[in-house]
């Protein structure tokens, strides 16, 4: 029988082998999901599949409470965080999960990455956030579920919208990323580690650098963003 998901798990699936493509994750660390908004559901790669053994066929389908609609496999151990994020923020189409070195050796450290230069700027006009470590009453809890109410409580806390900041680093965790589909999600989970990476060069080289200007924030992000965007192609 035909699976009526099949392009969503087809895009989940070439997510998943593009993260892994992109040396984002190890062994099978690391995942991406997919969402259809209009059938409220969403497909994540199954838990502790081998990239080079996944197929789209295994993909799984679930609603925003967790239950599996279809396939035959378990989903990922992260799949409640995703659920959350898809139920709390509307404008998400695609979330992906990584172990990548630069990015979580911020998140370990818990610091936030300062916004150093242009490459940084072209993405955001903000520091990357790392959230403060999971509260003990919450680790004991609904893990997977509390690690979405942990970003939430961090855009709260810091008042940045997640549609302006693409990207979180959990602290003593590692990075989450969004966009408007999973590919776009991927994007940013290579644009965070290039940047994280930059960011740890850039101390080791000179541990007093100054962040980056405002006037070139501005102009790196409005020519890339901006109302009268100029970068790239019409």
């Amino acid at each position: 029988m035909m699976s009526s998901y099949k392009e969503l798990k087809q895009e989940c699936y070439q997510a998943n082998m593009q993260l892994n493509d992109l040396g984002l994750v190890i062994y099978t660390f690391g995942n991406v999901s997919a969402v259809d908004r209009e059938k409220e559901v969403f497909a994540i790669k199954p838990s502790g599949v081998p990239y080079e053994d996944l197929k789209p066929e295994d993909i799984v389908i679930l609603d925003f409470e967790n239950n599996v609609i279809e396939g035959e496999m378990r989903p990922s151990s992260d799949t409640k965080t995703h659920a959350f994020l898809y139920k709390n923020w509307e404008n998400i189409g695609g979330i992906a999960h990584t172990h990548a070195t630069y990015s979580v050796a911020w998140a370990q450290s818990q610091k936030d990455i300062p916004i150093f230069g242009t490459t940084h700027a072209d993405h955001l006009t903000e520091d990357i956030p790392c959230a403060a470590p999971m509260r003990d009453d919450l680790i004991e809890g609904n893990y997977e579920h509390n690690t979405g109410i942990q970003i939430l409580d961090c855009f709260k806390e810091k008042g940045i919208s997640y549609e302006e900041v693409p990207m979180v680093l959990l602290g003593n965790h590692g990075p989450f990323t969004w966009g408007k589909n999973a590919a776009k999600a991927v994007y940013h989970s290579k644009v965070l580690e290039a940047v994280a990476e930059m960011a740890f060069l850039t101390l080791q080289i000179n541990p007093d650098a100054p962040r980056l200007k405002d006037s070139l924030i501005k102009k790196h992000y409005e020519r890339k963003h901006g109302k009268d965007a100029y970068y790239g192609q019409k």
